[in-house]
This record gives C-alpha cells, sequence and structure tokens, in this order.
C-alpha cells in the first residue's frame, strides 16, 4: 500500500507557510437547509481582491459561504446532544470520539459515515504528523486521478466551508491538494494555545497577509496573477476581516486558522466536519511519537476501525 506523499506535503506546506513567510521579511437540499437555519449565499469575502483592484470573478474564484444563521462561532466545542451521530476512531494506542456536523458540512460527513461504515478506514496507518500542529489519517489509494483517496462518490467533492466551524484544536478537517478535491483523508489539528502563539499567531498571520496582497498587486495586471493564486491561494487569510470572537478562540484553544476557507479570499482551505470530544490524550500522544525526515511515524500507528454510533450522556 502506497501513502500519498503529494497530499502530505501540500499540507505541511500550509502547515509552515507562516513561519516561510514571516522569516522572508453544506449534498443537502436547499429546504433542508432553511429549516436548519444553514443557508448558502455568496460570501463577502471577494471584496478583499477588490480593495487590491483584482475582479475575483475574472480570476475565477466565486466563494461559496455556507451561513450557519442557528449556532454561533464555537459551538463546535460543546458536547452533541443526546442521540447525535458520534464517531469513534478506534487505534492501536486508545480510542478517539468525534462529533459530526452532519448539517454544516452535509456532503463531507455522508462521505466520511459512508467510507467507516465501508470499512475504508479499517486498518489503514495513521498517515503524518506534525508536533504542534496536526495529526492526518486516512488511506490514500496510489491513483493519480484521486491523491487524496478515493470519495464514496467515485470522485472527489467540493469543499463546505461554514461560517460556524474553523480549524481550533481537535477539530476534523478534509485534507486536500486544492479547491474542491476532497477524497477520503482528514486531519485533526492538535495545536493547542502556546503552540499558536509561537508560530506568530494573529500577528504573524497579518503579515503573512501584508506580503502576499503586495505580491498581488504587483501581478494584478500581468500574467502572473492566476499562477500564483493557484500556488499561494492557501495563504490568502486576511485576519483584518476575522470577527474578534473568533480570534479569541484560536488565542484561548489553539488550532491553526491558515486553514479556515471561511476568511480566505482565494476559496482555499481545507473543510472542518467533526470535533474531538474523547480522547485528546490520544491525538497528542500520536503527535509526539517519532518520525522520520518526511514527518511520517517511524512506527507505523493502524486505525482499527471507524465506528458510526449515537451519543449517549453519562448519567
Amino acid at each position: 500500500m502506497k501513502i500519498c506523499r503529494k497530499a502530505l506535503i501540500l499540507l505541511l506546506g500550509a502547515l509552515l507557510g507562516v513561519s516561510a513567510l514571516l522569516l522572508s521579511a453544506c449534498g443537502e437540499d436547499n429546504s433542508e437547509k432553511k429549516t436548519s437555519g444553514i443557508t448558502d449565499e455568496p460570501a463577502n469575502l471577494p471584496r478583499d481582491l477588490e480593495a487590491i483592484g483584482i475582479d475575483p470573478q475574472s480570476a475565477g474564484i466565486q466563494p461559496q459561504i455556507i451561513h450557519d444563521k442557528k449556532n454561533d462561532p464555537g459551538f463546535q466545542l460543546q458536547k452533541p446532544d443526546e442521540g447525535d451521530a458520534v464517531a469513534v476512531v478506534h487505534t492501536a494506542v486508545g480510542d478517539v470520539t468525534l462529533r459530526l456536523f452532519p448539517e454544516q458540512a452535509p456532503k463531507t460527513v455522508t462521505n466520511f459515515i459512508n467510507l467507516a461504515k465501508a470499512g475504508a478506514y479499517s486498518n489503514t496507518p495513521i498517515l503524518h504528523v506534525v508536533s504542534g500542529g496536526l495529526v492526518q489519517c486516512g488511506y490514500c489509494p496510489s491513483d493519480d486521478a484521486n491523491p487524496n483517496g478515493v470519495s464514496s462518490y467515485g470522485a472527489p467533492f467540493e469543499d463546505e466551508f461554514c461560517d460556524s466551524l474553523y480549524n481550533l484544536r481537535g477539530a476534523v478537517s478534509m485534507a486536500n491538494t486544492g479547491r474542491d478535491t476532497n477524497g477520503t483523508q482528514f486531519f485533526i489539528n492538535q495545536a493547542n494555545a502556546d503552540d499558536f502563539r509561537k508560530s506568530g499567531g494573529w500577528r504573524g498571520l497579518k503579515t503573512v497577509w501584508r506580503l502576499v496582497s503586495e505580491k498581488l498587486g504587483e501581478y494584478k495586471d500581468t500574467d502572473l496573477l492566476g499562477a500564483y493564486i493557484t500556488e499561494n491561494g492557501d495563504k490568502f487569510l486576511n485576519p483584518d476581516i476575522v470577527p474578534e470572537n473568533v480570534k479569541a478562540l484560536y488565542t484561548q484553544n489553539g488550532g491553526n486558522p491558515q486553514f479556515d476557507g471561511v476568511y480566505n479570499a482565494a476559496d482555499r482551505g481545507n473543510t472542518v466536519f467533526a470535533q474531538v470530544i474523547g480522547g485528546m490524550e490520544v491525538v497528542d500522544k500520536l503527535a509526539q511519537m517519532k518520525t522520520d525526515k518526511d514527518q511520517m511515524l517511524q512506527n507505523p500507528v493502524l486505525i482499527k476501525s471507524v465506528e458510526i454510533t449515537a451519543y449517549q450522556k453519562k448519567s
């Protein structure tokens, strides 16, 4: 079994992008969405590019943010309701329990549940770990057409960026190699508040946005614009438009905001579809294990199975 290194390298590059730049300077129908308070509406983010003098539509950028009118940012840290679907990831070093968000990321959650029930994740390795960053899982077959694994739909599927879900510590997101390239691979954000601060925090991300904005201004009237957006779009998070309550969530809890698609001006990011509600110590243990030069575990750890069950409150 081959592991898809391209997906891992690109994801790691996104994680380390902040430091590198610093050193250089929801498949659900519309009626259900309205009932649940979830709506698809055009994002306001293109104004970030328009302020630089770039027409987003001409650049191929048409963000569609899923607006959650029922829940506030941070609700993902709460326990689910009795009977809600949860996933238990059984690993060789312990169990990790995930709260799923089918309303906010319907197609992604359906994909994950289908794969879990089909046994697609059974006896697959923990692919990749970055201490103070993330733990990546999910079998990636050797298939050039599906570098992130073959989804339950048989093909890569679209991102689902919801304005109430973020890549906070413990959030579970889809790994990808660009816009709308989701398959089977996912990762758990492991960075804590100290890790976020040491990486540069919001000040560091603001510096990154300033640097890429300057480059966008240089390239806006040249043939290099499209190539620059394609290569660097995952760094287009603009901290200036991130609400203070969202910033506070990262400052207090940790995580990797550079992976968020909600405030990314190029419609790039990683879909959040679940949150760890039990077994975060297992995730931390995995992140501390010895790795090789490619940050693969020297002693592989397997996911034995992923069990989908109903949440039951402890009496």
